[in-house]
């Protein structure tokens, strides 16, 4: 008989997987080029060159049925008295019934069913609050969300759990193996075996619609699952759901699995007791996620009050004949350890995606229903809470795009400094007007809380002493939803594609020649071209900028607009014939003159002021240069000379400086505080500082006493915004 004849091969693959090698080896015998190569392999190749046995040999025979045990013969009852009329009993006729053969999936099923009965299991059952897994991913999916890194489901969680409790109780991850498989002992007797593995390998059983709308599972393996932190199992998990959905599966992936995870709650049944294969130890079930069935009719808000969660409930189905019911519960118990926070499991999930934030933690709910001064205190609690996160939610937003320190959560923005426990999140208490609102959860003032003052911007505005003014900032920042349209996207990213392109393009050409770039802070380019754009739709005809060195040949360019070839012309040496001091730094000191034309495509004249220093003596000159323009603008509005000044100050002063500088040197703390003076007012100035956080010899703990270099312009009321620069948008 030749290979083609033969049954279709399944080495190590093997359970609920046969039904697919079925298919593929029969599409292979029908025609070898219609599988994918790796299965060519698999199968012996293109043309099988001899009879015998394909690669990985037959599928082994289904084991026999044991033989019944003997019994003891009963009693004989007197033989009853024959008459000629009584005849002998017939035997009844044997049952033949007439239906489908089984064929395919559900002959392999059928098989995998009847070889399951040999293994002698049990089966733990065990609930576990689910509160905790939904916020914690609530948090992390938002996060991922708004960096467009994809969804953590609550099954990526609990797999990741039940990972972390095979390595706590590895003897669930044992195998028994039979006699008929074992290696004979030293006494020459063959029996069976315990089989230690030393790697986990997490079967994941996906559902699968076949092309005849019926359904099937397949098993596929996370292979090597203890050696990963939660961001690789994460990936690996959803790169096989991806090979399954888009047929790109292949034999490695369906071996090796030690422990299978199985997930029927997806379908909305609260526990299972699934079948175990041979081979394996132990199969886990995850039911769905919900209320317990008596409170199905009950209302959420009184569920709040009392404290309920969400439960789901896990299974354990393991092999009794090497795993015994308390190594079971304690399995389970080690997997709900792990849900409800224990061991770091949350913070080490966070760090590994890199979600900036502090992990919510369990805690026992305080919440005595007859007792009104409680509701009391828990509202103040509240709006104290909601104070701190406009004074200090910058504390914990995320603007460190380094990840220098670990995230850590101030005492004054965290619910349990006041009372607040995870169960007062789903309780509903009084705004005062947030967002427009008057009753929200404190889920939800925190999330606008955290949304206006905890993302990727950090505001600090009460400083100021103008009611009014705190009030319009509260406005524009709380509840407010910001999207960036496609066509504002490509924008932004045309802005940092021409900042990164000239400084390669520089360090490229002209290796090793001085020029201050902008790696790190191309995202000063875009703060610039969207100030300038807002400035020219508001009315505003002129800017005036001042810098430093650190980035002043991009501003030049992709900003003030200075030709390429100019630029160009100084790195290479060819200056003026007049000039009498040769090159030296004059690149790096000079100013130019342009226009500039955003997204709106309304143009503003852009005046780059030359400056003589590194240093930030450019700052009060910018300042005056201004005021000096303000003053012939409104003199010639005044005498009918030009056109009406279309605002008040119709100049826009922008600084530029480094973080260190603006801390450190005095002349910005003397321009700031002449700043509010009339002689010397521009109507305000805006003030970029880019922090790179090196402060040109020293790091910023050792340059500075305040918490932000910024902290200087508290002096005159500014409202400061702390950006991070990986987000440009």
């Amino acid at each position: 008989m030749s290979p083609e004849d033969g049954p279709a091969p399944t080495a190590s693959i093997s359970g609920p997987n046969d039904w697919f090698v079925d298919e593929m080896f029969d599409s292979w015998k029908a025609d070898h080029s219609s599988v994918p190569e790796v299965w060519r392999d698999f199968f012996g190749g293109d043309v099988p060159s001899s009879p015998g046995p394909v690669r990985g040999g037959p599928r082994p025979p289904l084991p026999a049925a044991p033989s019944p045990a003997p019994t003891r013969p009963p009693k004989l009852a007197p033989p009853p008295v024959q008459t000629p009329a009584t005849a002998p009993p017939r035997a009844p006729a044997k049952r033949l019934v007439e239906g489908t053969p089984l064929r395919g999936v559900a002959l392999t099923v059928a098989r995998n069913m009847d070889a399951s009965l040999t293994v002698p299991t049990a089966t733990s059952v065990r609930p576990v609050p689910a509160k905790l897994l939904e916020r914690n991913r609530l948090i992390i999916n938002n996060y991922l969300r708004r960096h467009r890194e994809g969804k953590v489901s609550f099954t990526h969680l609990i797999g990741y759990a039940v990972v972390s409790a095979l390595k706590a109780v590895p003897v669930m991850n044992n195998e028994y193996v039979p006699a008929s498989e074992s290696a004979e002992g030293a006494d020459g007797v063959r029996g069976p075996l315990l089989n230690r593995r030393p790697h986990i390998g997490l079967g994941l059983a996906v559902d699968t619609a076949r092309p005849d709308g019926t359904r099937t599972l397949m098993v596929v393996c996370i292979k090597g699952a203890e050696t990963l932190d939660f961001r690789g199992f994460w990936l690996a998990y959803e790169e096989l759901i991806r090979k399954v959905r888009t047929g790109k599966i292949t034999p490695d992936d369906f071996s090796g699995v030690t422990v299978t995870l199985t997930n029927p709650g997806t379908i909305g049944t609260g526990h299972s007791v699934p079948r175990l294969m041979p081979g394996q130890g132990c199969i886990v079930g995850v039911g769905k996620i919900d209320y317990p069935a008596a409170f199905k009719a009950a209302d959420e808000r009184a569920m709040a009050e009392l404290g309920l969660s969400k439960e789901v409930v896990l299974t354990s189905t393991y092999d009794h004949r090497i795993i015994q019911g308390a190594e079971s519960g304690q399995f389970l118990a080690t997997v709900e350890h792990y849900v409800m926070g224990e061991e770091r499991f949350y913070d080490q999930v966070f760090e590994s995606l890199g979600v900036p934030y502090v992990p919510v933690r369990w805690s026992r709910d305080v919440n005595p229903v007859d007792s009104e001064s409680s509701r009391v205190h828990k509202q103040i609690h509240v709006q104290n809470l909601v104070f701190n996160y406009r004074l200090r939610g910058h504390l914990i937003a995320d603007l460190d795009p380094l990840d220098l320190m670990a995230p850590q959560l101030h005492a004054e923005l965290d619910p349990a400094t006041y009372g607040l426990t995870l169960w007062d999140l789903d309780r509903e208490f009084l705004t005062d007007g947030l967002a427009g609102t008057q009753r929200l959860t404190l889920g939800e003032i925190l999330g606008v809380l955290r949304d206006a003052y905890c993302r990727t911007v950090g505001v600090e505005y009460l400083h100021i002493q103008e009611p009014a003014e705190q009030r319009w900032m509260q406005e524009q920042v709380e509840g407010r939803s910001w999207t960036t349209s496609p066509e504002d996207q490509r924008h932004v990213l045309d802005r940092l594609n021409a900042a990164e392109a000239l400084e390669k393009f520089l360090d490229t050409k002209y290796r090793g020649a001085k020029r201050f770039g902008i790696e790190g802070a191309e995202s000063a380019i875009v703060v610039l071209d969207a100030v300038l754009d807002g400035a020219a739709a508001g009315g505003v005809t002129e800017a005036i900028l001042g810098m430093t060195h650190r980035g002043r040949l991009n501003v030049l360019v992709n900003i003030v607009g200075q030709p390429y070839g100019e630029l160009f012309d100084q790195f290479e040496g060819n200056l003026d014939p007049d000039t009498t001091q040769g090159s030296g730094d004059v690149k790096y000191h000079k100013g130019f003159h342009g226009t500039y034309t955003g997204l709106s495509g309304i143009p503003i004249d852009v005046n780059l002021a030359s400056n003589p220093s590194h240093l930030e003596a450019v700052d009060p000159v910018v300042v005056g240069m201004v005021r000096a323009r303000q003053d012939v603008l409104e003199d010639e509005a005044a005498a009918g000379r030009g056109q009406p000044a279309s605002a008040r100050h119709p100049v826009l002063p922008v600084l530029i400086h480094g973080d260190a500088a603006f801390a450190g040197q005095g002349v910005v703390a003397e321009t700031l505080n002449m700043s509010q003076l009339r002689g010397y007012s521009v109507g305000g100035t805006v003030h970029l500082v880019i922090n790179n956080q090196l402060g040109f010899t020293t790091a910023p703990d050792a340059a500075r006493s305040s918490q932000y270099s910024t902290d200087v312009a508290k002096m005159v009321q500014a409202p400061i915004f702390h950006v991070n620069g990986d987000d440009p948008e």
